[in-house]
């Protein structure tokens, strides 16, 4: 079976589904093709700063959310910690129906004159004048348009959501714990739900753990050391389908500061663009930028008139998403520099088993690492509009 669409994203995660709302929103049609069958909802929740609720409130889904997630401590900031599976939710509910194909896995892409042909492992053929890849850390976009495989950041990181049934008792304090060589942090998602998470430098030994609740449930209540009674409660009545463990991954930062981000009409956004360490909360922000700017950037393309017929229109079409394209890169391109960067430093920072590092950290650098976080948090992606 052979189809035909102008534009298609790889991936129904943060970044696919914001760009194709924006998308929507500015009047343009596109295909998400989704490998799972059903929305992906791994990591339980993430938290959105202010940033994050400027995009949101782009693509006109902020409302809906704020309603279900309350405010955290964050000073002049928003700062809230929202499901994963609310987000998605609200993003796919302002789709038109039809917009995301779901257990449509990607198994190639190649050049077909100025299209391009997407290969589904269910032998569909897709034709596309626009291909953008929001597929992931295991991006198979990204693969396409040179980038190498995201590398190991040497720490691993055990989730996990805590449903009290009744008033939690955090307020609206979100709770940061740093030890020798862990880092820990529970955040509010509600009056009766927490999201928690551990990072840690696994051993060998610790490689186990990955497809083991039980054990990793044990792992972390045993690392936690000297913590308040009611975070240890987050972790003791958190369900066993209720953890998961991965690996942390990053793009070394120069990649994306000299490497490919778009290539013709194909590019990247979300994890697979910039995958990084979780240590200032922006992964999934910069995703919802990601759609709110290549939606515009991409709608500037797409929407001007064209006075001529044929191959030629093809080829001017082309040109144009191929600029559009790259007006995204320039954009993105330090941004994402900058928050990877950011991110491992602070975490290797927050994260060191070193006696020196330590005092210097809690002594001097606290203070410089809270500045860095809350500015990067103070980006604005803009709006919709297009000229």
């Amino acid at each position: 079976m052979e189809l035909v669409e102008e534009v298609v994203i790889v991936g129904a995660g943060i970044a696919g589904l914001a760009t194709s709302l924006g998308l929507h929103r500015l009047g343009i049609r596109s295909l998400v093709l989704e490998s799972s069958a059903g929305l992906r909802v791994t990591g339980f929740a993430l938290t959105t700063w202010t940033n994050a609720w400027r995009a949101l409130d782009a693509v006109g889904v902020g409302h809906s959310l704020r309603q279900q997630h309350g405010f955290l401590d964050g000073g002049d900031h928003e700062v809230r910690c929202v499901r994963r599976k609310l987000l998605l939710e609200a993003l796919e509910k302002e789709l038109p129906d039809g917009t995301i194909r779901y257990s449509s896995k990607v198994v190639s892409i190649e050049d077909s004159g100025y299209l391009k042909l997407v290969h589904l492992a269910d032998d569909t053929i897709i034709k596309t004048k626009v291909l953008i890849g929001g597929d992931g850390v295991n991006s198979v976009v990204a693969r396409y348009i040179g980038f190498k495989k995201p590398a190991f950041s040497g720490r691993s990181a055990i989730r996990g959501y805590a449903d009290f049934k009744v008033n939690h008792g955090f307020g609206s304090k979100f709770l940061l714990l740093l030890g020798k060589g862990v880092r820990s942090g529970f955040l509010p998602c509600d009056d009766t739900t927490i999201y928690w998470f551990f990072t840690y430098i696994p051993t060998d030994q610790d490689k186990e753990l990955e497809g083991n609740p039980t054990e990793m449930k044990q792992f972390v209540l045993s690392k936690l050391g000297n913590v308040p009674d009611h975070a240890r409660t987050c972790v003791e009545i958190t369900e066993l389908d209720s953890i998961t463990s991965s690996p942390l991954r990053f793009r070394h930062p120069w990649e994306v500061l000299w490497g490919n981000i778009s290539k013709g009409n194909v590019t990247v956004a979300g994890d697979a663009l910039h995958p990084m360490t979780p240590d200032i909360g922006q992964g999934g922000c910069a995703a919802l930028e990601d759609g709110v700017v290549l939606a515009r950037c991409l709608a500037e393309a797409l929407k001007k008139e064209l006075n001529v017929e044929g191959k030629e229109r093809e080829r001017e079409e082309y040109k144009r998403v191929e600029m559009g394209l790259k007006k995204y890169a320039a954009e993105r391109r330090w941004r994402s520099f900058e928050l990877i960067s950011t991110a491992y430093i602070v975490g290797a920072i927050q994260q060191s088993d070193g006696k020196i590092m330590n005092i210097l950290r809690d002594a001097i650098v606290a203070k410089f690492l809270a500045g860095l976080l809350l500015k990067k948090a103070d980006f604005d992606c803009g709006k919709l509009n297009i000229s």
